[in-house]
């Protein structure tokens, strides 16, 4: 009987299918690509996506090899990161970004990419449509249309219903294509901030440097109202923003809840953590064999209105009750 169960047991091993590059005594090896600066141990191994690879069955060190490449805040380096890890023949690159994306999928068209917090992917020439990607990356498009910005700049407006000057915070670089030179963000957010009244103008924020004199310049133009962008240099920089827009009374919009929760006055945008666990079952399907190509690129489902109104006291805002009644979040 014993013998006959570790015969069973030996079958069923042999007949499960290998993980991606998974060989012998070689584990598969996961690429993590972002610009941030590397978390915290507690933080790297308690996360949303760390979580949910764990529940899907991948444990780092035992089935699992993980090669981390951190910009430390500097997108520029990312192109060099990313050819690192494709020197390495990792398995699958998990991109954190749009320049992490496109960095990767500018060097390989062999090793399948995984993305994450990219707004435009078709349009940035990722992917060949959101249902069939086509190539060798996919994963989670956070804004494929224009209902975030929409949605932001409709609320805004019902807070600052007279002005006429709108401000916009971008970061151009985030927008740029495999091939093609376009601003998505702009491109999306105009003709949305213009049938609300609004005349527009940009203000890239590339470097940490930027901000303060972006601020001096939206001043200058006599802005309004701002709205900002989510990219990776303005959410890393949220606190700084949000003080300073405040400081220079103008009632400001995100696409995020944490920067409402750094002081900004609104934001529209998607919940954070479910995207983080949906991301791991793109990188899951891969390690074990699926095609990037087939696996479409899907969109958040769960969208938040937040208020902040400490933030609206100190403006001198009153928060219409219809809007209060519409938030998810409100923070006192």
């Amino acid at each position: 009987m014993r013998r006959r169960r570790f015969l069973l047991a030996a079958g069923a091993l042999a007949a499960a299918p290998l993980a991606r590059g998974q060989t012998g005594d070689r584990l598969p090896v996961l690429g993590i690509l972002s610009p941030h600066s590397q978390l915290p141990a507690k933080a790297i191994a308690d996360n949303p996506f760390t979580n949910r690879l764990r529940a899907l069955g991948w444990v780092e060190g035992r089935n699992l090899r993980i090669e981390r490449a951190y910009g430390e805040g500097r997108e520029d380096r990312l192109p060099e990161l990313a050819a690192t890890l494709v020197r390495k023949e990792v398995d699958v690159i998990f991109a954190l970004g749009p320049q992490a994306a496109m960095a990767a999928a500018s060097l390989t068209r062999r090793i399948p990419i995984v993305f994450w917090g990219v707004s435009h992917p078709v349009e940035q020439g990722l992917v060949e449509s959101l249902s069939r990607p086509g190539r060798n990356v996919t994963g989670i498009a956070f804004s494929a249309g224009g209902t975030t910005h929409t949605k932001g700049l409709e609320a805004l407006r019902e807070l600052s219903p007279g002005s006429h000057r709108l401000a916009i915070v971008s970061t151009p670089s985030a927008g740029y294509s495999l091939g093609r030179d376009r601003r998505m963000h702009m491109l999306r957010i105009g003709p949305v901030a213009e049938s609300l009244g609004w005349e527009m103008r940009e203000f890239p924020v590339e470097r940490t440097e930027d901000v303060e004199p972006a601020f001096a310049a939206m001043l200058d133009w006599r802005a309004q109202a701002l709205v900002v962008g989510a990219t990776t240099i303005t959410f890393r920089e949220r606190h700084r923003i949000a003080a300073l827009a405040n400081g220079s009374r103008l009632p400001n919009v995100y696409a995020m809840r944490e920067f409402v929760e750094a002081g900004g006055l609104l934001s529209y945008g998607l919940e954070l953590a479910p995207t983080h666990e949906r991301v791991a079952h793109f990188v899951d399907r891969i390690l074990r064999g699926a095609n990037p190509a087939d696996l479409p690129v899907e969109q958040p489902d769960k969208y938040e209105l937040a208020v902040n109104l400490k933030t609206a006291a100190a403006l001198g805002l009153t928060i219409p009750q219809s809007l209060l009644l519409r938030a998810d979040r409100v923070i006192e």
